[in-house]
This record gives C-alpha cells, structure tokens and sequence, in this order.
C-alpha cells in the first residue's frame, strides 16, 4: 500500500504529501499551539522539500491505532488540514518537484488505519490532478453546441463587432431578446450582417477604423460558423424564390379573404302536437370574409354570406329557442342562397402612451356587442361559424345579443390596475338598430338602440372575470335579442323578445 502511495505522489501533477502520527497526551499538547505553513515554490531547478523536524512516537509505542475522525479533503488549490491545530499547506504549479519520502515517514504513512481510506484518497487525488490538466487553456468549441449562449467566446466576440460597428439592431418587432440563448443560425444570421457592414465600411474607405483584432476574431467566427453561413444563404435563396411566388399570386397586397362553407343535414324532436310540421332537412351557408389592413395594425372586415336554411317551427311559427348558428342571416340574403353584406365593421388600436391603449370598433352594418367585448366563453365562441357551438344560446350570454346594427366600440386597458387585479379593461358600446332609416323616430339616436358598458380582469391565465350592463330601447315590432331593428328573435323565449308594452298587449290578448 505504501508503494502504491508513493507512486501516486510521484506522477500526481501536484506534490501533496501529509505524514503526522498522534501519541500521547503530552505530543497533542506540545503541537496544539504550533501552525506550519512549507511552500513549495517552483523556480528552474526543482528545489527539494525541505524537512520540517516533528516529533513523533514509533508505531510499536501506541496499542492501537489512533481514530481518524476526517478524513483529509484536498481542495482545487491542493491545501489540505491535517490535526486539531496543525496545518499544512502545498502550493505547486505545473512542473513537479521530486521529493524523497523519509522512511521514517513511510511508517507513518502505513499507519493508516483503512484500506479503504487510502483508496478514497488516492482516487481523489487522481480527479483533482486529471481536472487540473484538462483545465489549462480550455476554450468552449460552439461548433459542438446546438446554442450559442451568452457565455461562450463566440457570443462575446459578436457582442463587440455589435456594439462597434452597429450591425445588428434587433428583430423586426423591436426587440432584441438578449436573455436567451441565440441559436446559432441566428447567430450565423448576425455574423453575416457584421461581415456585409465591414464590408461597407471598406469600400467606403474607412478601413483605418477596423482592427486587425476585429478582422482575426472575424475570421476565428467565419471557421466555427462555416456550415452555418453556408446554410443561410441557401435559406435566403430559397425563401426569395417563395416569396416572388406568393407575390405573384397573391389575392391583394392589403387583403385576405377567408371562408366557410356548412353543409348541414338537421332535424329536431319534440312533442309539438298536431301544428309539428317540421322535417328532415339538408342545406347550405356561404361566408366570405375580406379582411384589409391600411396600416398593419388596423382591420376593415367585409363578410358576404349566402344560404338557405331557416330556423325550426314549434306550433307552425317561428320561434328563437329553434334558431341554430347557421340561422343567424340578416334579412336581404333571402333563403334562397342570394348573397349579401350581413357585417361591415372597422377595428383600429389608438395608443394613449403610459397609459396602455384604446382598441376601437366601429361597425356600419350588422354589428354585434360580442364583436369587440370580451364574452369570456373561449370554447363555444365563434361569432356564429361552423367550429363552435350549434345554437346561440351556447356561444355567450345572452345580454350581448341585446340589440345591434351600426355603432361605435371602445376598449380602454387599465394599465394603472395590471399589478393589483391583471390585465383589465373597460369596454363602452351604442349600436343602434335603424341607423341608417332618415324617418321620425329612426336614425342612430332616435330609434331602437343598446348601450352596453363592461369591466373585465383576468385573475390568471384561465380565469377572467366581467362585470356587464346592457341598456335597451326596443319599438313595440323589435325583437329584444337580435341583430337589428325589425328583426326576428335569434335567442331566447318568444315572451323574453317582446318589450313591455307588446307584452302587455298579448296578455290583455290572452286573457
């Protein structure tokens, strides 16, 4: 074991040797008060270790050995803590001096009282000594690395071409993401940038302001990055080519145009009595939505719609319970798939500084509460299409059916609130029902309308919560859920669609 040792002594890159034996109580008290420090410092010649006088027991003189309570731990600097009161400390750099071990010493040292101590400490040293050769020099290969991080040289080195020359100015949106790893065709992205900015410089005749440090750190970058860079400009080939194709082929510059085609086989089931003449059914119903920005950030959405379905009878008349989504025309498509305009509205976003901004809707034809009012139903909300719920009732509440046709919408976000209760707003609404009708008791103010105000918040991602009032005006022929003045009921009871007075009117009828 003691040959094994002092092998491991010889070959370790660091020179950590420790040989101390405790006796009686006389030798624990006479090395309590004394702290030795050696160095072993490395000059051209390896100066040997100078011997340091210890007094020590033969091993005969102690009945047993004595109980080593820790074990030495050698740290990174190879310091190591022998005794209570008694320290050693080793410093050594890479060249390695050779010592001769005294065999007084190599006594001591078979003294150990665990085989399975010494094993411990010999593979520790070993680590250490492996760790601190791997270590000298290492530079992070990004070619072996997926990303480029913030902490690699790569990232460092076109973090200064950056802020020198003033390549790179952030993503198309303004935002720059610097706290996050870059991948690295994004970093191949803002090489090439830096390459085709020098580029500029020296033909502007500006070399004078590049360095020759610049031009090696590039060049280092160009090596890593060479398959990267080759990449990108195959990238950038290829999505010119797709981009002249969409260009050429495109409906419009500034509009999409979107539809929906349902194709619906329906019946419905009940105890209707003799009057039940409903059937099995088979129809249709055509959107088509255009949908044009002026700015990028605003919308004029155009909606044409066709079919022929109508809503269920119970009792040989019309009633809302029976009205599905694909129900929902607005009067002057007919049902016999004649096409017309059943909603033209505008949506535009007006900062306001600090303060957030203000979303705003106008709509000139077939406008509803629930096109610019959170109605907090996800999962059944599609605006009457053909993805969410088959009957109205389903989609949202029934408040925000209350009236509609043309008007205005404003949605206030109450950034002063967000850290208190989240992310808020405030939505105020007027839709009039006949507001393009120029006779007496018509027009926007004078004739059927609704005003609607709202607070909505967001406890979390999943949980929102609102606050709605709903302010009607309904003629005695107006139905109260609808899209518009004249207008059947689209939702609820026949009772709950006629105003006070109409009400009034069929229970004197009925009675």
């Amino acid at each position: 074991m003691s040959k094994l040792l002092l092998k491991s002594l010889l070959i370790s890159p660091a020179v950590v040797g420790a040989a101390l034996a405790f006796g009686t109580n006389e030798v624990q008290a006479a090395n309590k008060a004394n702290s030795l420090t050696v160095e072993n410092q490395v000059t051209t010649e390896a100066a040997p270790l100078q011997a340091v006088p210890v007094k020590t027991m033969a091993i005969a003189a102690a009945p047993t050995a004595p109980e080593v309570k820790d074990t030495p731990v050698f740290s990174r600097s190879m310091g190591s803590t022998l005794g209570e009161g008694t320290s050693l400390t080793l410093k050594a750099d890479t060249l390695v001096p050779k010592v001769d071990v005294p065999e007084a010493e190599t006594k001591i040292a078979q003294a150990v009282p665990s085989a399975s101590d010494n094993s411990q400490l010999l593979n520790q040293i070993q680590r250490y000594g492996k760790e601190g050769s791997n270590s000298q020099d290492q530079v992070t290969s990004v070619s072996q690395l997926r990303d480029v991080s913030p902490g690699d040289w790569a990232y460092e080195a076109l973090r200064s071409l950056v802020e020198r020359y003033g390549c790179i100015a952030g993503y198309p949106n303004r935002t720059f993401r610097g706290n996050r790893a870059t991948t690295r065709y994004e970093f191949a992205a803002g090489l090439n940038a830096c390459l085709n900015q020098i580029e500029r410089l020296i033909a502007a005749s500006t070399a004078d302001f590049i360095t020759r440090e610049d031009l090696e750190t590039l060049q280092r970058l160009i090596q890593e990055f060479e398959a990267e860079l080759a990449t990108l400009g195959a990238r950038v080939d290829n999505l010119e080519g797709r981009v002249a194709f969409l260009e050429d082929h495109q409906f419009s510059t500034t509009t999409k145009l979107e539809g929906e085609v349902i194709f619906a086989l329906t019946n419905n089931f009940g105890d209707f009595g003799e009057d039940d003449n409903n059937q099995v059914v088979f129809g249709d119903r055509v959107r088509l939505v255009l949908d044009t920005s002026f700015t990028g950030q605003d919308s004029l959405v155009t909606r044409l719609s066709a079919g022929n379905l109508n809503a269920f009878t119970a009792g040989g008349e019309i009633t809302p319970e029976l009205t599905q989504t694909f129900n929902t025309e607005i009067d002057g498509t007919g049902d016999g798939n004649d096409i017309g305009v059943d909603w033209l509205a505008y949506y535009g976003d007006i900062p306001i500084g600090p303060f957030g901004q203000v979303s705003t809707y106008i709509a000139a034809f077939g406008g509803r509460h629930d096109d610019y009012v959170p109605t907090l139903n996800p999962y059944f909300q599609d605006f009457d299409g053909g993805s969410g719920s088959l009957s109205t009732f389903s989609q949202q509440n029934p408040i925000y059916r209350i009236g509609g046709g043309a008007g205005l919408g404003v949605s206030f976000q109450l950034g002063l609130l967000e850290s208190v209760i989240g992310p808020s707003t405030v939505t105020l609404g007027y839709l009039a029902g006949n507001a393009s009708d120029p006779d007496e008791g018509s027009g926007l103010f004078n004739g059927d309308y609704s005003a609607l105000g709202q607070l909505n918040f967001n406890v979390n991602d999943r949980i929102g919560v609102g606050f709605t009032y709903v302010h009607g005006f309904h003629k005695e022929n107006s139905a109260i859920f609808s899209k518009g003045a004249g207008e059947d009921g689209i939702v609820g009871t026949r009772a709950a669609n006629l105003n006070q007075e109409a009400l009034l009117a069929s229970r004197i009828a009925d009675s």
